[in-house]
Parts: structure tokens; C-alpha cells; sequence
């Protein structure tokens, strides 16, 4: 399979990502939570992906969430919103764009 996976917190980050993605690229969503068994399952689902991604959000749980998805995938690269917007989807869509397109995806043009 391959290809890149990306992994956020909710449904609406999911659904952010995908309307300033401009190639198909498989997001998982833990719906703010997380478990031993969540873990095992996009370990599962993320088994055959050549880079795996994690993009959560600048507030506690979301910080929270990142620690424990770093110890289940150690060589995922981390993308970072602004603080100053604290989630993914409250980040303007330029932002994001720009976001992903410095880690190598390609993205859709947005007039600031």
C-alpha cells in the first residue's frame, strides 16, 4: 500500500485536512480519545504506510493526546498549528496549507 497516514483528533480536523489536500492521503481520526486498543488498531491500520504524520491540537488534550500517540508511533513525523489558534480546526485554511506543503504534500492554492 504505502503512501503517507495522518493521524488527528477529531472528525472536523479530518475533514479540514481534506479540503486543503490536493493529493489522497488516509487520515485516522481518535476522536479525542485514547487506549491501549485504539493504539493497537491504528498501529494495524497504519502498518503498511511509509510515513506516518500526527497533527493534533496546541491545547492540553491535544498535547496529552500527541504523548501517548508519540510512544505507540516513535518515528512519526509531528506537525505543529500555531498556538495562537490552539486546534487544527480553527486554523485558517492558507495556514494549514502551508503546514503541509513544508512536509512535502501537496496542497491547493488559497489566496491570503
Amino acid at each position: 500500500m504505502g503512501g503517507c497516514v495522518i493521524i488527528v483528533e477529531g472528525k472536523t480536523d479530518k475533514e479540514r485536512l481534506l479540503r486543503v489536500l490536493a493529493e489522497p492521503v488516509t487520515i485516522y481520526c481518535t476522536y479525542g480519545t485514547y487506549s491501549q486498543e485504539k493504539g493497537e488498531q491504528l498501529l494495524a491500520q497504519a502498518e503498511s504506510a511509509d510515513e506516518v504524520y500526527l497533527f493534533t491540537d496546541e491545547d492540553d488534550s491535544g498535547k496529552k493526546l500527541r504523548a501517548s500517540l508519540s510512544d505507540d508511533f516513535p518515528h512519526a513525523v509531528h506537525l505543529y498549528t500555531p498556538r495562537m489558534y490552539r486546534e487544527v480546526a480553527n486554523t485558517p485554511l492558507p495556514v494549514l496549507a502551508e503546514i503541509l506543503e513544508r512536509a512535502g504534500f501537496a496542497v491547493k492554492s488559497f489566496d491570503s
